[in-house]
């Protein structure tokens, strides 16, 4: 991971509640939940895994992370819509 920059965003007030909630309940810092969602919706995790392999081109690894983030958002859509 590297350095950490300050950003200011807008979000949603529910969002926002939510995420402080959820940093209270699991004793994080509001950036750290904030930072973990938007690391697993971007599927930056996957992408890191894949490189850690070495065995894969630069090309090959990112159609692997497009893939699992373009599941994930299927898996979402059809859960929002169920």
């Amino acid at each position: 991971m590297g350095a950490r920059k300050k950003a200011t965003v807008y979000l949603d007030e529910d969002l926002l509640r939510g995420a402080k909630v959820l940093a209270a309940r699991t004793d994080r810092k509001d950036y750290e939940v904030l930072e973990a969602a938007l690391r697993t919706y971007l599927g930056v995790e996957v992408l890191e895994r894949v490189w850690r392999r070495g065995d894969l081109s630069d090309d090959e690894a990112l159609d692997v992370a497009y893939g699992e983030l373009d599941a994930m958002r299927r898996r979402r859509r059809r859960a929002s819509t169920a």
